[in-house]
């Protein structure tokens, strides 16, 4: 019995806990994560595409991680992780 040759959705082609820039997204990057609780790969947009985050500031870098509660990132699902991870 052969196997079919369909096309593999975006997802199954792209390395997932990886952030990428998003082309012409509604966010400037995003990743693919598999959900724990279902199992399924699903894509996290974050980032606002029209700011610089200057991260190299430590006094802007330090008030992000407050503002955003990096020491509690919560799930990989979520936009906060990936945010938290990228400062």
């Amino acid at each position: 019995m052969a196997a079919s040759k369909g096309k593999q959705s975006q997802s199954r082609r792209a390395p997932l806990n990886k952030p990428f820039r998003t082309p012409d997204g509604p966010k400037k990057f995003s990743v693919y994560v598999k959900n724990p609780s279902t199992g399924n790969v699903i894509k996290v947009n974050f980032g606002d595409p029209n700011m610089e985050i200057k991260r190299d500031d430590p006094a802007r870098r330090k008030s992000f991680r407050a503002r955003h509660n990096c020491d509690n990132p919560g799930p990989k699902t979520k936009a906060r992780y990936w945010s938290c991870k990228k400062w």
